[in-house]
């Protein structure tokens, strides 16, 4: 992905900002940057951006518990505010930053001006070259036009030049903040699933009435009742709830190889907890196999059948294949933070 290019500013120097990162600071950084800058700001305090990299980041972090690694402050300080501002993991992002940009906290105030040690100045290194935060504050006031903002003590001022490319560009910039960021999460979380579909909040979770209907209802008119995997009690037609197995927090699919039938007064309970693998995986192995077999004979063209496609190419259902895929994923899920279920 290339940005597009203009003669009076030098945008190769701004693309050369995200070749070596070691942590998300800059990406936030930029992408608040931006989202203020398309809220019709040019001078914006510092104090909002490091708001917006909070906010921007809150349903990664929370939600989908998406490691930015060890040394990545900006991980830890939104798990902090989220308990010293008392603030829900679902709290929409214009609330977060209206919270953080009017509240007394100290800790939280702290934690947020954390980020103002590095990132304003070095930021712009590529124009500015290294130098001590002094000298790079000075610099950028001596060669405003040519650098993207210019940096005082509350404040940055986007630059004259620069301003209408980031107007003008402000939809590609930020995706290509975005697919830069997504690379770097990849890097540091090889083996979870779908990062890209956890960078921003979902407007809305896909209904698993289909799921239901389609699948789990053919398979129980077919033999009766299942029984909950969790609480042993019987599930009949219409007296059920479709869960998923390993968090969709952590998977961000409706892939029907992770949903089963389930108790609905304990779906609610079960929320993102992990299912521990030793007590539930057997029962959870049982009752996929027999309604991926139920709907192959009564259903073969039945679409839910294609999700089942990477795990089992050939559509044999296979114990020890099964185990391979879950097993690896709810440890990897454990890592980042998701606890398992306790009853």
């Amino acid at each position: 992905m290339e940005l597009p290019f203009d003669k009076n500013i030098s945008v190769s120097k701004l693309v050369s900002i995200f070749r070596s990162t070691s942590a998300t600071y800059k990406f936030y950084w930029f992408w608040a940057i931006l989202e203020a800058i398309e809220s019709g700001k040019k001078t914006i305090t510092k104090r909002e951006i490091f708001a917006r990299m909070i906010s921007l980041s809150w349903y990664t972090v929370n939600y989908f518990k998406v490691s930015f690694g060890k040394q990545d402050v900006i991980q830890s300080a939104v798990e902090q505010i989220k308990e010293l501002e008392s603030l829900s993991i679902d709290s929409s992002q214009e609330h977060i930053l209206s919270t953080l940009l009017i509240t007394k906290n100290k800790e939280t105030v702290s934690l947020l001006n954390h980020f103002d040690n590095n990132v304003p100045h070095k930021f712009l290194s590529p124009w500015l070259g290294s130098g001590s935060k002094s000298e790079i504050y000075d610099k950028s006031n001596d060669k405003f036009e040519s650098v993207p903002y210019r940096l005082e003590k509350e404040y940055i001022e986007i630059s004259d030049k620069w301003l209408p490319y980031f107007k003008v560009h402000i939809a590609f910039l930020k995706t290509y903040c975005y697919w830069n960021l997504t690379l770097f999460l990849q890097s540091r979380n090889p083996n979870v699933p779908d990062i890209p579909n956890k960078i921003n909040r979902p407007i809305q979770r896909g209904s698993l009435s289909i799921h239901k209907t389609r699948f789990w209802d053919l398979v129980i008119n077919e033999i009766g009742a299942v029984n909950c995997i969790y609480t042993n009690k019987t599930l009949k037609k219409g007296g059920y709830a479709v869960e998923h197995f390993i968090p969709y927090q952590f998977v961000a699919h409706d892939l029907m190889w992770n949903l089963i039938p389930a108790d609905s007064s304990f779906n609610s309970k079960k929320s993102d907890k992990l299912p521990k693998f030793d007590d539930y995986f057997d029962s959870f192995y049982e009752i996929q196999k027999m309604g991926f077999d139920i709907i192959k004979t009564l259903r073969p063209k039945n679409k839910f059948l294609e999700h089942y496609l990477p795990l089992f190419p050939d559509q044999i259902f296979e114990k020890n294949k099964f185990e391979d895929h879950i097993r690896p994923m709810l440890s990897i899920a454990h890592n980042n933070g998701f606890q398992y279920l306790e009853i």
